[in-house]
């Protein structure tokens, strides 16, 4: 008679958050539903950090008139509700976060700018985040020449000095979009995720279910697409974050050096034409301190949910956060 092997190995994330969640007291009454490693207060609060930033920029155009980020029919230099610029004028409800040097409305550009920085990082991460899942898994699953090729282009593009080669291509440009600007970026955003892709299937493809699926007859595409995959999920989305992250650095130097897109409003934007008005001479705090502010209220989003995959996909981290 075939016994049952009661000691298998716990070997993927989610084993071991469901023998987590085993191992824990049941609590009493609805809290127990709550009871589980995937309920991350850290990711929940990034999460809503992000989709209210989003929301203001989705819905905000709904209340406020967002044409005022690219019409200067505004009164120049007006200060915030309930401060005085250095000219004696008050702010106004018509313009309640004030206006910057050529009249647009500072509310306006906020509901513009913010959603059009996060769609950088956003469209540079996805393409290359398929770009090193697609590389990752052909390194790692197939091994041999290909691990060799893919490993050495990998190594090759960190050690390029990515914003010197992107400020020098943009310079060159005369006009440019923000998908253009995504797309230049995202030219740099794959060997970071190929290299933990690769590793992670390294270590997966010997695992003992890998193991099992390969003697059970699985094909190779089952094999990676249904067996490690899902298994790297925790890992491919804290990849993707970082990479969002980073490219909306990248994107917020660019445009700070005045070479982002001109007639689309950003956050970058906006600061660089702060810096070009002497806003911090002239006392215009609002014209750069408020998309400062946004944008590291953007940061602390990501890196929080970035914190709350990572203990997620590493046990021992959250282990040691409770």
């Amino acid at each position: 008679m075939a016994s049952t092997n009661t000691d298998h190995p716990i070997e993927t994330p989610f084993e071991l958050a469901r023998a987590e969640t085993a191992r824990k007291p049941k609590r009493m009454g609805r809290l127990n539903r709550w009871d589980t490693p995937w309920f991350n207060s850290k990711l929940i609060t990034g999460v809503v950090i992000i989709g209210l930033i989003l929301l203001i920029g989705i819905l905000g155009r709904l209340f406020w008139n967002a044409d005022l980020a690219y019409t200067a029919s505004s009164p120049l230099n007006l200060p915030p509700v309930g401060f005085v610029n250095t000219r004696g004028q008050a702010g106004t409800w018509e313009h309640p976060l004030g206006t910057e040097n050529s009249g647009r409305d500072m509310l306006a550009l906020m509901i513009v700018g913010a959603p059009n920085s996060f769609m950088v990082g956003v469209i540079a991460a996805t393409v290359g985040m398929s770009v090193g899942i697609i590389l990752g898994f052909s390194a790692g699953f197939l091994g041999g020449r290909v691990d060799d090729v893919i490993r050495l282009l990998s190594d090759v593009s960190i050690t390029i000095p990515a914003l010197m080669v992107l400020i020098v291509i943009q310079a060159l440009l005369k006009q440019i979009e923000l998908t253009t600007m995504a797309l230049l970026i995202a030219l740099f955003a794959w060997p970071s995720p190929t290299r933990l892709i690769r590793g992670q299937v390294l270590s997966m493809r010997e695992s003992g279910y890998v193991l099992m699926a390969k003697l059970s007859g699985a094909s190779s595409f089952d094999i990676m697409f249904k067996e490690i995959l899902p298994n790297l999920l925790p890992y491919l989305a804290a990849s993707f974050i970082g990479n969002t992250t980073g490219a909306i650095l990248a994107a917020i130097g660019l445009e700070v050096l005045g070479l982002g897109p001109q007639r689309v409003p950003t956050l970058g934007g906006t600061i660089y034409f702060a810096i070009e008005g002497a806003a911090l001479l002239r006392n215009m705090w609002w014209w750069w301190g408020l998309p400062t502010l946004t944008l590291a209220i953007m940061f602390i989003g990501l890196l929080l949910i970035n914190l709350g995959l990572d203990e997620i996909a590493n046990p021992r981290l959250r282990q040691a956060s409770q």
